[in-house]
């Protein structure tokens, strides 16, 4: 064939030939013939490669990415000292056995570095695959250690799709497809003090996330948050925080709980854990997560959780933010978006930090606007339980000429669909 381009291969498929003609499919009439959809109307922007806060398309397309993989890359895309502690890594050893079982560095250092910057009751980390498995370990370490079955979430939560998050999500829409889900769960509305009341010696934990994202970023009060951590503190029942989105700087502090001058029990991290890699975690204090230990053994185990790539490139993820001050650069850059995004049209700018919506009239208004900012260089996108706001979620190394130039983009699409 000659010095065929590889990405021309790579871009397509050799089906027949049939009559000597070639009949070739792209990759993405391959992507929607041969992968699971997820939504009857998938984006279908193809991506060739990534670089900080830029996406680039098979045909050098350059997106710049305000959503970060939905809040997993903090520190951009192939940042090069995670690049440099996963191909360490690979030199070393990837997987070699269930997690739990043999001493493995990357592990180790991990957990003793993340339970530094914590504070000191979190005493004991479980590395998982994602946030929703982070989210059923929490589930599972909360109900055998206070001996209770009852479970308490928030309306308009997510916490992920595996059948025991699913079943903490309060959207009726999304839980009873799937029915029947756990028993003994129920809900409270979030930042809605009065109702904390429903919390009582019966419940195991209470789950929430620190800040609602797929409700369309709702941000509670400080009162409320003490409140809630009072009642549970009353009545014996545990306080489990839901930093999947928030966690490693996304809100202007390294976790969101400290906004709110409380500590949570257990806490369940995912996304911007793993500097792109996939890697989620529980944390808790010992006596809590030593109950997995006996009666039964194992009783919580996982085959790849804890990939010892993932636990290197985490490591070096967090020393980034740290030594980059990534955390400290949030707030100036939030004011900057709130600034150049303060146009009529917009109803109102939810956020904490960089984990920010704007609210528009319609889900119409919503398609059409991520659709042109596409078109022009700005991927953006909605929520889950929010489909009338825009998704804000950059990673924290966007510098200030690439909001401006951001955001001169999303308003030029607003001014022609609102």
């Amino acid at each position: 064939m000659g010095s065929v381009d590889s990405s021309f291969l790579l871009s397509f498929h050799l089906t027949s030939h049939k009559n000597k003609r070639i009949v070739l499919i792209s990759n993405r009439e391959l992507f929607l013939k041969n992968t699971a959809q997820t939504s009857e109307s998938p984006r279908l922007i193809e991506i060739e490669r990534a670089e900080g806060i830029y996406l680039y398309g098979p045909n050098n397309e350059k997106y710049i990415d305000l959503v970060s993989g939905f809040n997993v890359s903090n520190i951009g895309h192939r940042h090069p000292k995670v690049l440099e502690a996963v191909k360490q890594q690979l030199d070393r050893y990837m997987h070699v056995t269930v997690y739990g079982e043999f001493v493995q560095a990357p592990q180790v250092n991990f957990a003793t570095e993340l339970l530094q910057v914590l504070p000191n009751s979190f005493q004991s980390v479980y590395f998982t695959n994602s946030g929703a498995e982070a989210i059923e370990g929490a589930m599972k370490i909360a109900k055998k250690s206070t001996g209770r079955k009852k479970i308490i979430a928030a309306r308009h939560a997510y916490h992920g799709s595996t059948q025991g998050a699913l079943s903490l999500i309060g959207n009726d829409a999304y839980r009873n497809a799937y029915a029947p889900l756990l028993p003994n769960i129920e809900f409270i509305t979030y930042n809605d003090i009065a109702e904390l009341n429903k919390i009582d010696r019966d419940t195991a934990a209470v789950i929430v996330e620190a800040v609602q994202g797929e409700a369309g970023v709702r941000v509670p009060t400080t009162n409320y948050m003490q409140a809630l951590r009072a009642r549970c503190d009353s009545t014996g029942s545990l306080l489990i925080f839901d930093e999947i989105q928030t966690g490693f700087g996304r809100t202007g502090k390294l976790f969101a709980f400290e906004h709110f001058e409380i500590v949570p029990d257990i806490l369940a991290l995912a996304k911007g854990i793993g500097g792109g890699m996939p890697l989620g975690a529980f944390v808790a204090p010992k006596a809590i997560m030593d109950v997995i230990k006996a009666n039964p053994m194992l009783g919580h185990i996982t085959t790849f959780g804890g990939h010892p790539v993932s636990c290197a490139a985490a490591r070096a993820s967090l020393q980034v933010i740290l030594d980059e001050n990534l955390v400290e650069q949030v707030s100036e850059k939030a004011a900057l978006f709130r600034r150049e995004l303060d146009i009529p049209q917009i109803k109102e700018i939810r956020g904490l930090g960089l984990m920010m919506c704007l609210q528009l009239d319609s889900f119409e208004q919503v398609y059409q606007v991520s659709n042109d900012c596409a078109q022009h260089g700005v991927i953006i996108d909605w929520y889950l339980h929010c489909e009338t706001a825009l998704r804000i979620a950059p990673p924290l190394t966007i510098s200030i000429n690439e909001i401006s130039n951001a955001c001169k983009i999303i308003r030029e699409s607003i001014a022609k669909f609102c």
